[in-house]
């Protein structure tokens, strides 16, 4: 089959891999109708995320049809049409059934305190290949897999994977309540999705920042306040616009990319690791959203921290936010425990996320998709992967 596969940092390549087979009583291989590309992928590619294997499929979101069940699996057949959760989740340990199906004891063969397993990802986070590929096994397929009903297409599908559960979760995170104001640092698909589901759970307001146009006007459309970062000063104008109080709840849907920068350019940075567009280099201060963040809300605020930040990451301004009384809830989205709400919400039609799905490229230019998804192009928010067998 055609995969995705990450050769090192700042190169991947479309290549021919062995299709995937049942190796576990409990696996599923489904064949994948719709992938999608995510910024997390680029955490991998640029190895700000370290930890990668050369010749790892990348790829965490997928919709598809189950195509071979092993003799454990009682709940799906072949023909079932499905999502597949980002994070994998056993669904027999305590975690996974208190809902904190990204910290299962079980998915992650590196052992209960190895953290979140996920497709594409890592050697730490269990060396699962991913579902940028005709096919894809799914381990603990009784629990990981969730049916489709007809309703709903795959393009609104491939956003319950992720992007959708990770931006409710940042609402809920940030504790989003009736009448709330309510600040998504990051505009992305996350960030996009955050709006939605902030708005959803009852705010009152709704400011998106960022500094790409393209993700700005995406924002407005969902009646959210635009601030430019690029041409106000974000902290000074939340402030304004709240009667100098700030933002309720803030979401950060950034993370480790806002890192400030080293001595350099961002571009000559990549030059010299070797990587192009898709590699990055940080230095070892907080990141700028998690300070924009613990500055711009209100005292005794709450913010939901969604971004990724990968566990070498250890700064983080603490100081700040403890003497402003703040609650920071933050973590990995339990995608499996939001999934099958969110699969209600969308097919009955209160919510659509397939509206942030701006691209579909085909299979072979995928390549090529990730170069201008990296690099923000207009229209590029977020992109699927299609013709995958």
């Amino acid at each position: 089959m055609k995969a995705v596969v990450w050769q090192e940092p700042g190169t991947v390549e479309l290549q021919d891999v062995p299709d995937p087979r049942v190796q576990q009583s409990t696996d599923a291989i489904v064949r994948l109708t719709m992938s999608a590309l995510c910024g997390t992928d680029l955490h991998m590619i640029r190895g700000t995320f370290p930890g990668m294997a050369p010749g790892t499929v990348l790829g965490h979101e997928g919709v598809g049809v189950v195509e071979e069940v092993g003799s454990g699996v009682r709940a799906f057949q072949p023909g079932d049409r499905v999502v597949v959760p980002s994070t994998i989740a056993c669904g027999t340990c305590s975690y996974c059934r208190a809902g904190y199906t990204a910290q299962c004891d079980t998915a992650n063969p590196n052992g209960p305190l190895a953290g979140t397993a996920i497709f594409g990802g890592p050697e730490a986070t269990g060396g699962f290949a991913g579902m940028q590929a005709g096919y894809v096994r799914v381990p603990f397929a009784n629990a990981n897999l969730v049916a489709l009903p007809d309703s709903i297409i795959d393009e609104q599908a491939i956003v319950i994977s992720d992007v959708l559960p990770t931006g409710w979760f940042g609402a809920r995170l940030a504790e989003v309540g009736v009448g709330d104001t309510v600040a998504v640092f990051g505009c992305g698909p996350v960030g996009q999705l955050a709006i939605a589901s902030a708005w959803y759970q009852g705010a009152g307001r709704v400011l998106a920042v960022d500094s790409v146009a393209g993700r700005l006007e995406t924002a407005r459309r969902q009646h959210a306040e635009p601030v430019d970062f690029s041409a106000e000063e974000p902290v000074a104008m939340l402030r304004e616009l709240t009667g100098g109080i700030g933002p309720d709840r803030v979401i950060d849907a950034v993370g480790v990319d806002a890192y400030p920068q080293a001595e350099g350019s961002e571009s000559e940075q990549a030059q010299a690791s070797g990587g192009g567009t898709l590699a990055w280099s940080h230095g070892t201060l907080p990141s700028q959203a998690a300070r924009w963040a613990v500055q711009a809300v209100a005292k005794a605020g709450t913010i939901g921290v969604i971004g990724v930040y990968p566990p070498t990451f250890e700064s983080w301004p603490i100081g700040s936010a403890m003497n402003k009384n703040l609650t920071v809830h933050m973590g990995n989205c339990n995608h499996r425990a939001l999934m099958p709400r969110l699969v209600d919400l969308v097919a009955s039609g209160a919510l659509d996320p397939s509206a942030i799905l701006e691209r579909q490229e085909p299979m072979r230019d995928a390549v090529q998709a990730y170069q201008a998804f990296d690099q923000r192009e207009p229209g590029w928010i977020k992109v699927a992967l299609e013709g995958l067998t």
